[in-house]
């Protein structure tokens, strides 16, 4: 396939969610209507990306692969690796080394959504990094609670802060990551922080010493939600019930991407609708299907 790869990184025990993940992936928790993994998952489909790793815990593996399984009847090859303790984000390029082979990669975490009219065309072009890295931000309330970046005048990144007592902004840093074919190395020679864990923000600042480090904010058009506890998974659920619901659109569905973005046919896309029970979900996708066909202008 070539090109850049993705990382899915649904690790983590769910701590923040307890009792609701005892015994359950946090990713397989419901977001409205599709797993939350669904969402992030989503996000590499409209970058354009079909080669995943999905990483998560030796638990959770089997139980995310009964979900996605090898994603070929999404037009995706899917492959799965095993963090078995929760030692930090940038260790995700340690375990995938092998399978991004030098390749360029998309890091996103497992519990964070996104949503904008623009966000495709805006993954798609950082999809064609092929020096240093990019990350993204989106201007927060409470920038003490985030990674924050800062800017100088010219919109060049001057600092990256993990929970900043004093934030040199209010623009924090989101679960999306970009980066060129040395990330393998550049976390390589991390070192583990006082948590004792590999930190992406150790890794983001090791790309800034070497000036390859760009930051874009997602504005106000973006909405952003780290679904990582109850009251922010509530709040995620009820946003995309509200859109779904009024406007008729389906947001993070897999099959819809698949077949707009060409990773499947037409024909491929019906045995995909066969294989469906019967439900709301089911119904949403035949309308996908119906104006994809014959598309409403706009």
């Amino acid at each position: 396939m070539g090109g850049m790869k993705g990382i899915l990184l649904a690790g983590g025990l769910g701590t923040r969610l307890y009792p609701v993940t005892t015994g359950l992936n946090k990713q397989m928790l419901p977001v409205y209507n599709k797993p939350m993994i669904y969402y992030p998952l989503s996000i590499l489909m409209l970058a354009g990306i079909r080669e995943i790793l999905v990483i998560s815990n030796p638990d959770d593996i089997p139980r995310i692969q009964s979900v996605l399984k090898d994603g070929s009847h999404w037009g995706l090859d899917l492959q799965y690796a095993v963090q078995d303790a929760p030692r930090g984000i940038a260790e995700a390029f340690l375990i995938g080394k092998e399978f991004l082979n030098g390749s360029p990669a998309c890091l996103v975490l497992g519990d964070n959504l996104f949503y904008g009219r623009g966000l495709p065309a805006i993954l798609r072009q950082a999809a064609e990094l092929t020096e240093g890295a990019i990350a993204f931000a989106c201007p927060v309330a409470d920038p003490t609670r985030f990674g924050i970046v800062a800017f100088d005048e010219e919109g060049h990144v001057v600092s990256l802060e993990e929970k900043p007592k004093v934030p040199q902004s209010n623009f924090a840093v989101i679960g999306l990551y970009f980066y060129d074919g040395k990330v393998c190395d550049m976390a390589a020679e991390l070192k583990p922080s006082r948590r004792g864990e590999l930190e992406i923000t150790d890794l983001n600042n090791a790309y800034l010493a070497q000036g390859k480090l760009q930051a874009r904010v997602l504005g106000r058009g973006t909405a952003w939600m780290d679904a990582g506890t109850p009251q922010a998974l509530l709040e995620a659920s009820a946003f995309v019930a509200a859109i779904e619901t009024r406007q008729g659109l389906l947001i993070s569905s897999p099959e819809e991407i698949a077949l707009r973005m060409g990773f499947v046919s037409v024909d491929q896309y019906r045995a995909i609708l066969a294989a469906t029970p019967p439900s709301e979900y089911r119904d949403a996708l035949v309308r996908v299907l119906q104006d994809f066909q014959s598309p409403q202008v706009p």
